[in-house]
């Protein structure tokens, strides 16, 4: 590759395979700025020139985008049109600090401000390869060369071109691009059934519990006000200046699955309080107040951890002598599961929303006898377990599937391939 080795190289901390070299990214392409067209002019909008924004660069592949230019708009303004085959790269945008979004034009387009464009050149890049390796360069950029400010984070100046670039012969990119486009490809795919397998494992938890209490047996179970079979206790506000640190149990350890540790955090409150709202094991806990999809999730607390309390974001419910908590809590997930909490929390907030303990004293419960109860509540319980096992190993094969990219990339550009 003797065009390539002409190139300024740069020292590395670990040898290249035969053939490659290091060069900066500036020295085999070139880069163009976005801009942004007047929208004072309605005319500019009614084009057919695909424009390209951050919220286009979901994918690898740009083909098509939701807004269109004309051609007057790209002359009477700084956004330029770039050809087929240009990488796309996000530099500056809310969310730099998660993601480095980078997208290969399908057609020639226009881009806005927030995006810059970095044309190779073709004689010694191969698009596909120096896509893939800059997304190999994920990490690197998001620790050294993101500018972070109060709500917008952006990308140095000049740090994409400077980035260095393992280059090795153009036939050598050209193999090691498809390879790359292959594994990738099964990486994603495997992604997608896994997560298919999740959200069929999550609706199982509303699918068990809507068997049971929508059975016709059920309707003709008696009913109570369960304020009457059972008993609300305190609980009290978090104070960041309170006198005592405490493990507050926060609505995050309240899921379909059961009671979840790991929403448990360390907070300070009043020592009065704290004392008054000491979670003992069996208690039901629901979530009094949380985003529309999350108000009413409930979960028995278990014991663990010793001494928990229980914040005024929680409703603390203890069941009484004729009814089994287990069998409580499964009538209050079926009720969060189907929607019931959602149509009915109140509040200002579209953002939050919130039910009242009067709410929760007056819902009708079910109540058979207790034996019955037990037997419900063991079946559930044994369901959900399961359902919880399934969640979570599901939930490690995404993990596992999501290091793959990084991992390949690293290979890809260490020579491996």
């Amino acid at each position: 590759m003797k065009e390539a080795r002409r190139l300024q190289t740069i020292p590395q901390e670990r040898p290249l395979p035969a053939g490659w070299c290091c060069v900066r990214l500036a020295e085999v392409s070139k880069f163009v700025h976005g801009g942004t067209p007047s929208k004072a002019e309605p005319a500019y909008w009614r084009g057919e020139i695909p424009w390209v924004s951050p919220k286009d660069m979901r994918s690898r592949t740009i083909s098509d985008t939701q807004d269109h230019i004309s051609a007057e708009a790209v002359k009477n303004s700084s956004t330029s049109v770039v050809p087929e085959g240009t990488i796309l790269t996000v530099v500056r945008s809310g969310i730099l600090a998660r993601a480095f979004p980078i997208a290969v034009t399908g057609r020639a387009v226009a881009f806005n401000q927030d995006i810059k464009a970095i044309l190779p050149d073709h004689s010694k890049v191969d698009v596909q390869f120096l896509c893939w390796c800059l997304m190999s360069q994920e990490p690197y950029v998001l620790a050294n060369g993101i500018k972070k400010g109060a709500t917008v984070h952006s990308i140095r100046s000049g740090f994409i071109e400077s980035l260095a670039i393992s280059f090795p012969p153009l036939p050598d990119q050209r193999r090691i691009a498809e390879v790359l486009n292959e594994q990738i490809a099964a990486v994603e795919r495997a992604h997608a059934a896994a997560q298919v397998r999740l959200e069929a494992a999550k609706a199982l938890p509303a699918a068990y519990l809507r068997a049971i209490f929508t059975s016709s047996e059920v309707q003709h179970w008696p009913r109570r006000r369960l304020g009457d079979v059972c008993r609300l206790l305190p609980s009290k506000s978090i104070a960041s200046d309170g006198d005592t640190e405490v493990l507050a149990i926060t609505t995050a350890a309240l899921t379909e699955t059961g009671f979840q540790l790991s929403g448990v955090k360390v907070a300070r409150m009043w020592a009065a309080d704290a004392l008054e709202c000491v979670v003992s094991p069996g208690e039901i806990l629901v979530a009094r107040s949380n985003t529309p999809e999350l108000v009413g999730r409930a979960a028995m607390f278990l014991g663990d951890p010793l001494g928990a309390v229980a914040s005024d974001l929680t409703i603390r419910i203890a069941a009484g002598e004729h009814v089994v908590p287990g069998f409580v809590t499964a009538f209050l997930s079926f009720l969060y599961l189907t929607g019931y909490w959602k149509e009915r929390a109140g509040g200002a907030s579209g953002s939050m929303k919130k039910i009242t303990r009067t709410q929760i004293e007056e819902q009708p419960l079910p109540v058979p006898p207790v034996n019955e109860q037990g037997r419900v509540a063991a079946i559930l319980e044994g369901q959900i377990a399961a359902v919880g096992r399934t969640w979570k190993a599901v939930e490690a094969e995404l993990a596992a599937i999501d290091a793959l990219p990084g991992a390949i990339l690293r290979r890809a550009f260490s020579g491996e391939f």
